[in-house]
């Protein structure tokens, strides 16, 4: 009787584990940390890059996009930028065929930051092996100068204290 219990538990939560996220040999969280970030827009009617994209963007990683994908599109697809990114300073790392390097410097502060955009806007093509890097650079606001202040603070007055405390015994 037990035997058939649990042939009959092992056969109702096999639909369960089939529905998990499951590749054959590797889960996606085991895929992901051995090849790095790696996603897949591509377009089938079309041809598709591969471009990466490295910095304060919230999905950094390698993509497989449309030939047609800007660079605005590309960082909508890491999720856009995050509140430490520098987009003043965007650049392009390119490497031809003849293995030369180009960098091309960029600048998208306009897009979030400013009342009008600029006219002069250069919006170059990707092309297959680019590295779009966006800078930046921790920001500290006055809860965070507040914590590290306190935390000081805290600090001095508990030695403070137990200087006072061993000295009256």
């Amino acid at each position: 009787m037990k035997i058939l219990l649990l042939i009959y538990l092992v056969i109702l939560t096999i639909p369960i584990y089939s529905q998990d996220d499951q590749q054959l040999g590797r889960t996606r969280d085991q895929f992901n940390a051995y090849y790095g970030n790696y996603y897949d827009y591509s377009d089938p009617a079309t041809i598709n890059i591969k471009v990466s994209i490295w910095g304060y963007v919230r999905s950094p990683g390698k993509y497989i996009v449309p030939i047609y994908t800007t660079i605005p599109d590309l960082i909508s697809y890491s999720g856009g930028p995050v509140n430490e990114s520098d987009l003043d300073d965007v650049r392009i790392y390119r490497l031809d065929k003849n293995a030369n390097e180009e960098l091309i410097k960029l600048n998208y502060t306009d897009l979030l930051h400013e009342d009008q955009l600029n006219e002069n806007k250069i919006n170059p093509n990707l092309k297959g092996g680019d590295i779009l890097i966006i800078p930046g650079s921790p920001r500290y606001y006055f809860r965070d100068y507040l914590n590290v202040s306190l935390s000081i603070f805290s600090a001095i007055v508990t030695l403070t204290l137990l200087i006072i405390t061993i000295n009256n015994n």
